[in-house]
């Protein structure tokens, strides 16, 4: 046979040459992005505006020179804010005390006692078990056994020696059970003493918020009173992980001093003068949640999870802005920014409870089973009355307070909403 001829490489087609004196080198770039070289064979002259590429190039400059002077006027008006508004709230404080020792409150006490090493933070818990769990070892056993909370935080059963002395207190008691508590301990707090609330929720009964049940079992109507909301679950923030919230009170020096207090490099605090719209968006996230997990819980896919977030949305805004709410705080952290959060991601506790009710579960061996309060379960029935009261049609969580009633099966709710007759979108 004969050999194999060997594989030659094909011969290039030769290709005209330009005249030295009109040929010039391609320009070099240094950015990785913009190392593509102009077409061989492109007019040479002087003049650019035969350059194809050259006015592409200028318009990439001029973008990425507009993006970095905006980010640097960005940073150098932080800067100048921060140091207009420094503070030494942290510094004169010298005692927070947190009532409430659930996994929220701890992660409040342990971001404060974080941030100062001789600041006092007292918890006041009903437990003893995990008082002496604290105290002795640094954690909170029940709540949040992982993670170690900084030594300068004590636990205690006495409200006396909670109280005394304190300069902010956090109040993290479920709201249905609020009234009772307060009432207990009313004597032992100081009259101007600035409580802020991170419970959420409607009292059952009265549909009461926290910033009307806290002074009102205080007996006194001026008691301070701040409100934190905002899209946080409490082992992130024990975490350290980037967070933002949101404080809002009726006295603008209060709720800036409440910010001083908790801002640091992982949590973002912004102001509001909107307390019902914070505590309205904070309680009715909590019954859309529900309803969220029971569209996961039956599988019924993704368009139908955003159609109900979306009109639970709606809803939550005709009756915050009805009772006198701003619609750009329920476009904000306290109103989208936690009802993203809750609806959506699966360390929520209202989230589960829908879950386990759309897979099939019964509400009372659901809630016999969690050692967390769910506060969309008793804040449910709350919200249709409220909603009677202010003549606001809301069919989402009308139907999740006709579910934890035992009267309506997920499944024909969500016939029955499906149902509804097709209105113009407002």
């Amino acid at each position: 046979m004969a050999a194999a001829a060997p594989f030659l490489p094909p011969v290039p087609t030769p290709r005209p040459r330009l005249a030295a004196a009109v040929r010039r080198p391609p320009p070099i770039f240094t950015g990785a992005a913009n190392a593509v070289p102009p077409p061989e064979d492109e007019d040479s002259s002087d003049d650019d505006d035969g350059d194809a590429t050259a006015p592409r190039r200028s318009a990439r400059k001029d973008r990425r020179r507009a993006v970095r002077v905006a980010w640097e006027k960005l940073v150098r008006w932080s800067r100048s804010w921060r140091r207009r508004n420094r503070s030494d709230v942290l510094e004169t404080t010298r005692k927070v005390v947190v009532l409430g020792g659930g996994s929220f409150g701890t992660a409040m006490a342990a971001h404060v006692a974080a941030k100062k090493a001789d600041l006092e933070v007292s918890m006041l818990l009903r437990d003893d078990l995990v008082c002496r769990s604290i105290n002795n070892s640094h954690i909170n056993c029940k709540y949040l056994p992982e993670h170690r909370l900084p030594e300068n935080i004590v636990a205690t059963t006495s409200a006396a020696d909670a109280l005394a002395g304190a300069d902010f207190c956090f109040h993290a008691v479920p709201v249905q059970f609020s009234s009772s508590f307060l009432e207990g301990i009313s004597t032992h707090v100081d009259p101007k003493l600035p409580f802020i609330s991170l419970s959420k929720g409607l009292e059952l009964n009265t549909l009461r918020t926290m910033s009307k049940i806290i002074p009102r079992a205080l007996g006194n109507r001026r008691q301070p009173f701040i409100v934190l909301s905002g899209p946080s679950f409490a082992v992130e923030l024990m975490n350290k992980l980037p967070t933002a919230m949101v404080v809002a009170s009726k006295d603008k020096k209060l709720a800036s001093s409440v910010q001083q207090l908790l801002a640091s490099p992982n949590l973002r605090i912004s102001t509001s003068s909107d307390v019902t719209g914070v505590e309205i968006a904070g309680a009715l996230k909590n019954v859309l949640a529900i309803a969220a997990g029971i569209v996961e819980g039956m599988n019924l896919g993704n368009n139908c999870m955003a159609a109900l977030v979306a009109q639970g949305c709606s809803e939550i805004r005709w009756l915050a802005t009805k009772m006198g709410a701003k619609p750009t705080t329920l476009s904000g952290l306290s109103g989208s920014g936690d009802i993203m959060l809750t609806c959506f991601v699966n360390l929520s506790r209202n989230r589960s409870v829908g879950l386990r009710l759309g897979s099939g579960e019964k509400l009372d061996e659901i809630m016999s089973s969690m050692n967390q309060v769910a506060e969309g379960v008793s804040t449910a029935g709350a919200v249709i009355a409220l909603a009677q009261k202010y003549n606001v049609k809301m069919p989402v969580l009308t139907a999740v307070a006709r579910i934890i009633d035992n009267e309506l099966t997920p499944k024909k709710a969500v016939m029955e909403l499906m149902n509804l007759p097709q209105v113009e979108e407002v």
